[in-house]
């Protein structure tokens, strides 16, 4: 099954609860809101017609100030994305999920029970771009130091914003080793 048959299933399965569909060199995309990502995974996993039972990534997408082709025609009510990558080992063929998460809300629900990987990839994505994920059993950073303030890969994190370390400066060092 090609990616666009796959495409189609799941937009006629959610009629309009599908927000965008996006289709770029093969690769096909829906964009879901989510309270309809469980349901959504579940149904792709299970099928024995799609049989995506491999959770290949989750990731985040920050778009603040995202201007394709260099004007302002992204007419999109989000800030954010979350991004799942799923493939079927026995059909050969991937799927990626995109889930709208706007600034205010900023949460996705978790998907850790469904998939035990994804439990390190959501405390990445909430590390990184600060959306949270209710249900994950261990929310806490897993990139950047427990007392680092912020979340490095938002587009409006200040570059130059130091931070405080958590062990001084000399403990980083390595020490010297004799090789024999």
């Amino acid at each position: 099954m090609i990616e666009r048959e796959i495409m189609d299933k799941v937009t006629a399965r959610l009629g309009s609860k599908v927000l965008a569909t996006y289709e770029f060199r093969g690769q096909c995309v829906v964009t879901i809101r989510p309270a309809d990502l469980r349901d959504l995974l579940a149904w792709l996993r299970d099928d024995p017609e799609l049989d995506m039972k491999w959770l290949m990534d989750v990731g985040g997408v920050d778009y603040l100030g995202y201007s394709p082709g260099g004007n302002d025609d992204d007419d999109r009510e989000w800030r954010f994305e979350v991004v799942y990558q799923l493939y079927s080992m026995s059909k050969n063929h991937r799927f990626r999920v995109k889930v709208a998460v706007n600034e205010t809300e900023c949460e996705v629900p978790s998907i850790w029970d469904m998939w035990g990987m994804a439990n390190w990839m959501e405390r990445e994505v909430w590390d990184l771009f600060g959306i949270k994920f209710p249900g994950h059993p261990n929310m806490r950073r897993i990139m950047c130091h427990d007392d680092f303030q912020g979340h490095a890969l938002r587009k409006d994190y200040p570059i130059n914003k130091r931070q405080k370390l958590t062990v001084p400066a000399e403990n980083l060092l390595c020490e010297k080793v004799e090789w024999a």
